[in-house]
């Protein structure tokens, strides 16, 4: 990772040492798989690049994205941080007037968009605001609204030869994004993290989660949200590929389909996929509903630190190859990890999957701190089921006299903007 200071440095990256025919793939509402090479990232990337530098926008410009995970995404995230400009990512849930909050306070000169509605919403949001309605793209073909393929068209008549140094100026200590965090009180507020804040959390937390080249991952949690983003980051890094669920919706057919050899979750979905398992285990009749508890059982009283003797291994192989097998082909029947966040893990969610086979990393951390302190390994000496696991590699944590945690990291955030 030494030669990865700024976040854009990731495509030269994977260019020379993993190139990829499917660095990034989407899938388009009831189509196939769309797949873009690492060298068609970096081309795009590049021309999103130019194409905002013809609308004017330059060095410390604010641009939103307002989408569901897809390749555009990254495409517009890296374009504007090659001329030094600053994502401000937002969830397509909230509201108009949440919106023009943010549009506001945040100073963003140009907004993506990934659909109609959400066209619409940032339409009405930048009623008196000083975003012209042309420098707003959306990644969805719309009546009345510029495509995102307009804006590479628009790169195109641009220099390559000019984003060379603006590529060049940009510093690890930049301001890379602008994330705003629902505030316990009042207004969110927007929490500044720089080139290298994330890219430190990447360093920090990549002995832990072991992907590489070979690996494939389905992407469902919010590229919004730091978790995704920087797990997004760390993938890339290490060349994995990355395919984008259609919906939350179809993470069941799309893990199938894409058959990922990891993916990222939040607790509440973890206990959806459990329960639904669970659920055609009472299907079964007789034997095989029998069976099917007997297994569920064993994975309930699993330890991935303990031996628990000849006899339950010797029971818990079985199981593997009469039920957790077909488990796994649930899943796709390539997934060896699932990383959770975002909350806290019941025990007999990971106990139940380290049984089946399917290592379970549970972490801890903030948007503030790019977001992790801690993670449970995906070696079974370095993960404690119910604990959120070790302290990341450069982490230092206090507890305070009240109880509160305080972090020192060069992955703490440069502050609240």
């Amino acid at each position: 990772m030494d030669s990865v200071r700024r976040s854009f440095d990731i495509l030269t990256n994977q260019l020379e040492k993993y190139p990829k025919p499917d660095a990034l793939a989407g899938k388009p509402h009831g189509g196939t798989y769309q797949p873009l090479s690492s060298q068609q990232v970096q081309d795009q990337a590049n021309l999103v690049s130019l194409g905002l530098l013809k609308l004017g926008l330059h060095q410390g410009d604010k641009v939103a994205i307002i989408s569901m995970n897809r390749p555009e995404w990254l495409l517009a995230d890296f374009g504007i941080a090659q001329i030094g400009g600053t994502s401000v990512p937002m969830y397509p849930s909230i509201t108009v007037e949440d919106y023009k909050y943010i549009f506001t306070d945040a100073g963003v000169r140009a907004v993506f968009v990934s659909d109609k509605k959400l066209h619409e919403k940032v339409t009405e949001a930048i009623q008196g605001l000083d975003i012209p309605a042309e420098n707003i793209f959306a990644f969805d073909k719309i009546e009345g609204a510029r495509h995102f393929t307009e804006l590479l068209e628009l790169g195109k008549s641009g220099n390559p030869a000019d984003l060379e140094p603006l590529k060049a100026a940009v510093q690890p200590d930049d301001l890379l994004t602008l994330i705003y965090t629902s505030g316990t009180t009042g207004q969110p507020k927007g929490v500044m993290l720089s080139h290298d804040n994330i890219l430190s959390n990447c360093r920090g937390a990549e002995a832990y989660v072991p992907v590489g080249k070979t690996d494939t991952a389905l992407s469902f949690l919010p590229l919004c949200h730091i978790f995704e983003r920087m797990v997004t980051y760390l993938y890339m890094i290490h060349g994995v590929s990355i395919y984008y669920a259609e919906s939350m919706e179809t993470i069941a057919d799309n893990l199938r389909e894409v058959k990922p050899s990891i993916f990222t979750t939040v607790p509440r979905l973890l206990e959806k996929v459990y329960d639904r398992i669970v659920a055609k285990g009472h299907e079964q009749t007789g034997i095989k509903h029998k069976l099917f508890f007997w297994a569920l059982d064993l994975g309930l009283k699993f330890d991935p630190q303990k031996n628990q003797g000849f006899f339950y291994n010797t029971e818990l192989a079985l199981a593997n190859k009469l039920i957790f097998n077909k488990w796994r082909e649930a899943l796709g029947g390539n997934l060896r990890c699932i990383v959770s966040g975002g909350g806290a893990l019941q025990p007999r969610l990971a106990r139940v999957f380290w049984a089946a086979q399917i290592r379970v990393m549970e972490g801890y951390g903030l948007t503030e701190t790019s977001p992790v302190i801690a993670v449970n390994g995906y070696e079974a000496e370095n993960n404690m089921i119910g604990t959120v696991g070790p302290l990341i590699d450069n982490m230092e944590v206090k507890i305070a006299e009240d109880g509160e945690i305080l972090t020192r990291s060069a992955s703490v955030m440069k502050g609240y903007y």
